[in-house]
């Protein structure tokens, strides 16, 4: 008998295991223009606005499709979700490596957007299901981490497949991938979650879209979700933002580095990420009252360090720079206490549903930087030192909106919990009073 448990414990650790694989396959996708994006400027014949336009579809696709993710994972169950995800990335990838135009390419990068957007909040999903709420923050921290390295090949691995293979051999890998995790999913993950039972198609349509509405309503009623929602705007949007597009292009003609050096810094903040993550998520879920602070810290200093950037002039100094790129790595790993605070004011009935709702808000500030980075740099007539310079300010705008909300709604939630601590009832993190909260009446 004491077999099962034994069991059970390996098979949990397994399904995890190959979630964390096909969110490992889907960074590399997600990132792999972050060495190409001049490459594809050229090869398409496109304009840096037209260039953005490819994290816009991505990056607006993967948002899109959260709050439906989250309902589709707690229908269907993670197992049958990894699976579509992993099959939609192997094709757009294929389809990226092979398009012979710009619209074609677009419409690449929105099906490796909307395979991207199943692969995370399912991995989440099978975690919370199959582990204790003090080993959940630690698990989606190395997640996270996972899918980090996976970036790691989008750099200077990727780079050098470029210039030696080229730009088709170079994505078919890529494709070949999504594959590999197609098969691995279906032969050896397992998911107790039962299919739906067949209804009328109208009827499950109608069905499904009141369903979603309920499930966002509940969860954005809650002050937690709508913390953890501000928390994952204003921490991984920066990191996003340069690491999907404008960091390479920044690095060479703005600093002055080679494609290879380039790439090296860029391949450095990931293993940054990579290391920070677990450390930051085992801290988070011992000490989870440090949450909010230590995101606050983090997304307070970069718009002030990328600020700094912008007073240097058009061709800042490396060292100043490769700091600010090791800082915006640990956005990434701290973006996932976002998914600790939606697990602890949600239900488990609708956790997947409110994962996806404070997931859209990093890739909601992620198109709103690099798309309108693009812009200023097509009105200032191209990529170039001078035109990225001042695309810096978008990035900072959207970063300070962000640090201002979460401060709103750090301070509401605390005034929450201080208030059912007051009248006795349980909390998930319970809080001590300080001058600067807000008063009971509030």
């Amino acid at each position: 008998m004491n077999r099962i448990p034994a069991l059970t414990a390996r098979l949990a650790e397994r399904g995890w295991v190959i979630g964390a694989f096909v969110y490992f396959v889907a960074f590399l996708n997600r990132s792999s223009l972050s060495v190409a994006g001049l490459i594809a400027e050229q090869r398409f014949g496109i304009t840096p606005g037209q260039l953005s336009v490819f994290i816009l579809l991505q990056v607006g696709v993967y948002a899109a499709m959260q709050v439906p993710t989250g309902v589709l994972v707690d229908r269907y169950g993670p197992k049958r979700v990894l699976m579509a995800a992993a099959a939609l990335m192997a094709v757009g990838q294929l389809l990226f490596a092979i398009a012979p135009s710009y619209p074609t390419a677009l419409l690449a990068r929105g099906l490796l957007g909307c395979g991207d957007a199943l692969t995370f909040i399912s991995t989440l999903r099978y975690a919370a299901d199959h582990f204790s709420p003090k080993r959940y923050p630690f698990l989606a921290a190395v997640t996270g981490t996972v899918g980090m390295t996976g970036s790691l090949l989008a750099t200077l691995p990727l780079a050098l497949l470029l210039d030696s293979a080229g730009w088709t051999p170079a994505y078919l890998v890529a494709s070949a991938l999504g594959l590999i995790a197609l098969a691995t999913t279906w032969l050896f993950m397992s998911d107790p979650t039962p299919a739906p039972a067949r209804v009328d198609g109208l009827r499950q349509l109608r069905d499904g879209i009141g369903s979603i509405n309920a499930r966002v309503r509940t969860s954005w009623a809650l002050p937690g979700t709508r913390m953890g929602f501000w928390l994952h705007f204003s921490t991984p949007a920066m990191t996003n933002a340069f690491a999907l597009l404008w960091g390479d292009p920044y690095l060479q003609k703005s600093v002055g580095l080679s494609k290879t050096a380039s790439g090296a810094v860029l391949m450095v903040s990931v293993i940054i990420s990579a290391i920070a993550g677990p450390m930051l998520g085992w801290l988070i879920g011992h000490r989870p009252p440090t949450r909010a602070p230590i995101a606050l810290a983090v997304a307070a200093v970069l718009p002030l360090g990328w600020l700094g950037a912008f007073v240097m002039g058009e061709h800042p100094p490396t060292a100043y720079i490769a700091g600010l790129f090791v800082l915006m790595a640990v956005g990434g790993p701290i973006s996932m206490f976002a998914f600790a605070v939606a697990r602890d004011y949600n239900h488990s009935r609708i956790v997947g549903t409110a994962s996806g709702v404070v997931n859209v808000a990093g890739f909601v500030a992620t198109i709103l930087m690099a798309v309108g980075m693009g812009w200023v740099m097509d009105g200032l007539g191209g990529i170039d030192a001078h035109a990225l310079r001042w695309a810096l300010l978008v990035a900072i705008v959207v970063q300070v909106f962000g640090v201002f909300r979460l401060v709103v709604w750090y301070r509401r939630v605390r005034a929450y919990v201080l208030a059912e601590q007051e009248a006795g009832n349980p909390v998930p993190v319970p809080a001590v009073r300080h001058r600067w909260d807000l008063a009971p009446t509030d």
